[in-house]
């Protein structure tokens, strides 16, 4: 039996989370009731980054034809959508674009029976783009669409031979999330909307088109192709890739498309993608989606990687060629149970798809690479989380970030990825292991397929774990977690133990007490390297830099991330040697993630900021468009 102060902490903690869902539900936009006033939301699922009417009118599938045109950098066809009244007499259906040329619209009936539609365009916001009003007449229950994208449309990148790994075809992908799959179809644009889709894409005949959908590697490259994901997913999840690419299997489940240039080094890579799922499987329940095969983009693709179900969209920036970097792959991969499976409802709820996927990945990792590789990626990331944290507005650490006027992609730091893993790990610890694995699986079944809210997650959490859960449970501050910047003093503590011989020789080598040629680095991992580099101060002096470089090479360095680590802090510290490299890496590369900070390293001297524009207006062109809005942004671009 429990006791009193037990039972009563208890009851508290479940009020409190009750409370904590009702806040969240109140503080979400006010809608217009039906006599006009303004009142409490209609739902607590209410999307500020989607035009779309979607309590009168939901898509629940579409249908694609379209055409690559490479000459003219766009796509054009048709697209159909299939729709579900939710509301009996809605009229129109209201759909997000970007930058769209809509040439006509017709409704048409299960019978077959077809009209003309008569639609309106509404003005175009810098972040939303401009909603699409279509007329529907009764009984009408699909929407074509006749369309075509702009050579500007910031979902797609069009690239010419040169800026592609063979050089001898060009490429061309997508990139919908958050919200620039209305960039390259007329849609309802909003993580809460789940739907089937279908595809034809005719591309020219020497190149291959695959989807996030069923794709058949045997197909001949014929220029015109089929497509078809069976299962519901968001929009944002809708991919499509035309390139040079071959096809390696690496299970009967499992394979990777790359350029001819690059696949045998990603076949090598990745060819612990099986036993990845199997550990995943056992841990949190059966892989839902059939296949899951990689796709290696070229480098200028903005993320590290992109979780479109059956195809996830890598960066080739992770072919280190000693699997030091595949951590990537394991949580592209665990979104295929946390983000795509159960999916955020909006985009204020995004730590549901990030936070969940980064816990999952650290458990993947310990499954198949063991305690200490997972040791090391987490004291990594805690260490990303801290200067993250130093960087950022209160506002900006909260992980139920409000996003009301702003890009959703601005809430993509890594706050929703470790201080969301970090509150689950917290869950985890309270709880137990074995009960909060038991916990997640249920979690990932009951709300399979479909789009939810945190505060739907709370209430979960309420029934499932804390109302019968250990004493401990009642110490984890839920709220804290969710609605306040930092971290709870009771945050779980990473231990960076593994890295103890590491933090020593450096502080030797800080000291003076060890020379660079000292240091004892042969059997060092990327991971290790990371960490030396995180330890030392932002700033040394160039002679100090120039030492460890002489015992190194570490400016010549070709992993990635150590070459990213030690470009910045080259940059801060004015060491000159290291100037063309960074050059060069910036020019080569566009993820997001690793230029970024560079160019706000250069940005933060006169000289610097000179720099970097002279590189940028070289590299400009070959970065991909969200890439190109964050870049101008930090250096005041201004053509």
């Amino acid at each position: 039996m429990l006791s009193p102060a037990i039972f009563w902490s208890r009851q508290l903690m479940i009020m409190g989370l009750i409370a904590v869902a009702l806040s969240m539900a109140c503080s979400a936009p006010s809608t217009p009731s039906s006599d006009g006033t303004a009142g409490v939301p209609r739902y607590t699922r209410h999307d500020v980054h989607s035009y779309a009417n979607t309590d009168q009118v939901k898509v629940q599938h579409i249908d694609l034809d379209l055409n690559v045109l490479f000459d003219e950098r766009l796509l054009r066809g048709t697209v159909t959508l299939t729709v579900d009244r939710v509301q009996p007499d809605a009229d129109t259906i209201i759909l997000d674009t970007r930058n769209l040329t809509i040439r006509r619209i017709e409704t048409s009936a299960p019978n077959g029976d077809a009209w003309p539609a008569t639609f309106q365009e509404g003005p175009p916001d810098l972040i939303l783009g401009a909603p699409l009003t279509v007329f529907m007449p009764p009984g009408a229950t699909q929407v074509s669409i006749w369309y075509e994208t702009s050579p500007v449309a910031s979902g797609l990148q069009w690239l010419v031979p040169s800026q592609t790994t063979g050089k001898q075809r060009p490429f061309m992908f997508t990139q919908s999330q958050a919200i620039h799959a209305r960039s390259w179809i007329p849609l309802q644009d909003s993580p809460g909307v789940r739907m089937t889709y279908s595809a034809r894409v005719r591309t020219p005949s020497d190149l291959r088109a695959v989807m996030s959908a069923a794709n058949y590697p045997e197909t001949p490259t014929t220029g015109d192709y089929r497509f078809e994901m069976k299962q519901p997913i968001p929009s944002y999840l809708i991919a499509l890739a035309v390139g040079d690419l071959d096809f390696e299997a690496l299970g009967t489940r499992v394979g990777v498309y790359a350029e001819p240039a690059v696949l045998s080094l990603a076949a090598r890579e990745f060819e612990d993608t099986e036993a990845m799922i199997s550990a995943t499987e056992r841990l949190y329940g059966p892989y839902r989606w059939e296949r899951y095969d990689l796709l290696v983009l070229p480098p200028s693709f903005p993320f590290g990687g992109m979780e479109n179900p059956r195809l996830t969209f890598a960066t080739p920036t992770i072919l280190a060629g000693d699997k030091s970097l595949v951590s990537l792959v394991a949580h592209e991969l665990a979104h295929s149970w946390s983000g795509n499976l159960v999916t955020n409802a909006t985009w204020r709820d995004f730590w549901l798809n990030e936070g969940f996927t980064t816990y999952l990945e650290r458990r993947i990792l310990e499954q198949v690479y063991g305690h200490r590789r997972e040791r090391m990626e987490a004291a990594i990331g805690r260490q990303a989380l801290n200067e993250e944290l130093d960087r950022l507005s209160d506002q900006d650490e909260v992980l139920h970030l409000d996003l009301t006027g702003r890009d959703p992609d601005d809430g993509m730091t890594q706050v929703p990825y470790e201080k969301g893993a970090l509150f689950l790990r917290h869950l985890e610890e309270a709880a137990g292991r074995e009960r909060f694995d038991e916990f997640l699986r249920g979690y990932f079944e009951e709300f399979a397929f479909q789009s939810i809210t945190t505060d739907e997650f709370l209430t979960y959490l309420g029934e499932h774990l804390l109302e019968n859960g250990e004493e401990s449970l009642a110490e984890v501050p839920i709220n804290m977690w969710l609605q306040e910047p930092g971290l709870p003093v009771n945050a779980p503590k990473v231990s960076a133990e593994v890295f103890v011989s590491v933090e020593r020789q450096a502080q030797g080598w800080l000291t003076e007490d060890l020379s660079a040629a000292a240091l004892t680095t042969t059997a060092w991992t990327t991971h290790e390297w990371l960490h030396f580099i995180d330890v030392l101060p932002d700033r040394l002096s160039p002679s100090r830099l120039h030492e460890l470089d002489v015992a190194f090479n570490l400016t010549s360095a070709r992993n990635s991330e150590i070459a990213h680590k030690w470009l910045l802090l080259a940059t801060r510290s004015g060491y000159k040697p290291a100037n063309e490299r960074l050059r060069e890496y910036l020019l080569s590369i566009g993820r997001r993630k690793l230029i970024q900070p560079l160019y706000r390293a250069l940005a933060e001297t006169t000289e610097g900021h000179m720099r970097a524009l002279d590189i940028y207006r070289v590299a400009r062109p070959g970065y991909h468009p969200i890439t190109v809005g964050t870049i101008d942004q930090i250096l005041g671009w201004d053509g």
